[in-house]
């Protein structure tokens, strides 16, 4: 098994020779701030915006970071009549909630935004709009830059994606916030068997992905994207700058404080922005040999998946990434900065 940390810099003088070695030392000197990062990656968006906040968060922070180039923003549906949004046509309104973030964000340039599937996939896996665009992007031969395609719920679009053109799977990697524990990584913790959330959104379509497709996957399971973990005190800290967005973000999360409380449950003073992760591993990826250094993963054959969610392993299988842990402390702090710039103004 491998993890994710990077081997260290030994000293200046490795950075400077370096530097030098690239060419880049006398331009870095004088260079304003970071005004002058250009993206290093494109990547297509894909959540359910009109469900758990956590998405919104991960839309705003993604949208202000200039290390990635946003080729398209897909809004994805829930479960049927799921608590957070019950009426049929639920991705269409996590498009409409993605533009809303888009606009409060105040960018320079909105990505194309599009709705997926309303429900989850038939047995013929039928290709929609948002599924024929993510092909398209995927097989641009116009551009070098690598292609992910960061997921926070269903994998609905990317399998029927893969399903209409299976070239796609060698020509993108997939960041997925989802899907059970692997209790291998963890000896002696008590194994849970109740389905995650994400994943029973479209049980069918992450069995394909990791069953039947050949794409690589980097996988955010429960156990990693529940370390997500803020404090509403730190929301309201942190958020004070942010002007409209901030506000709204902040309650958005307070909605769902009161829509808990009417159930009879006491969600205390915390809240999972679980779909942040999508940030950390690709936007704010190492400087040099650039990589999710500071998240620890291991790598391992990719298994298959049950219809419960339980893995059985596959020895020879393709290679893929499980996150153990997710730096927090750059993923938040990062966040509050960019989402403050966003509101003074400050360019993208």
């Amino acid at each position: 098994m491998m993890t994710g940390q990077s081997a260290p810099w030994r000293g200046g003088v490795a950075r400077r020779g370096v530097l030098a070695g690239l060419g880049m030392a006398a331009a870095l000197v004088g260079t304003p701030g970071w005004a002058a990062i250009t993206p290093r990656q494109r990547i297509i968006i894909d959540n359910d915006y009109g469900g758990d906040p956590d998405g919104l968060f991960q839309l705003a922070h993604h949208l202000a970071s200039p290390s990635v180039e946003i080729a398209l923003i897909v809004g994805s549906h829930l479960h049927d009549k799921d608590p957070f949004d019950p009426a049929p046509g639920q991705a269409d309104r996590a498009a409409e909630r993605a533009r809303q973030i888009a606009t409060l964000a105040g960018v320079a340039r909105v990505p194309a935004i599009i709705a997926g599937g309303n429900v989850a996939l038939d047995a013929a896996m039928r290709p929609t709009p948002a599924s024929a665009r993510i092909v398209a992007e995927a097989m641009r031969e116009d551009t070098k830059q690598p292609l992910f395609y960061v997921a926070g719920a269903s994998l609905t679009e990317l399998a029927a994606a893969h399903r209409l053109e299976p070239r796609i799977g060698k020509r993108l990697k997939l960041v997925w916030i989802g899907g059970m524990e692997h209790d291998d990584l963890w000896p002696g913790r008590p194994t849970r068997h109740d389905p995650e959330y994400n994943l029973t959104i479209d049980a069918a379509a992450a069995r394909y992905i990791f069953n039947e497709s050949d794409i690589e996957i980097w996988q955010v399971p429960r156990d990693a994207y529940r370390q997500m973990l803020i404090s509403h005190a730190e929301l309201e800290q942190g958020l004070a700058p942010a002007g409209r967005l901030g506000a709204y973000l902040l309650e958005q999360v307070d909605r769902v404080g009161t829509m808990a409380g009417k159930a009879g449950l006491n969600i205390g003073e915390t809240y999972i922005l679980g779909d942040s992760p999508l940030v950390t591993l690709t936007a704010l990826q190492s400087s040099f040999e650039a990589d999710s250094s500071s998240s620890d993963y291991v790598i391992k054959p990719t298994p298959l998946m049950d219809e419960k969610g339980f893995y059985t392993p596959r020895p020879q299988a393709r290679p893929m990434r499980v996150y153990k842990t997710i730096d927090t402390r750059l993923t938040f702090a990062d966040m509050f900065a960019k989402l403050a710039h966003l509101a003074a103004g400050a360019p993208r």
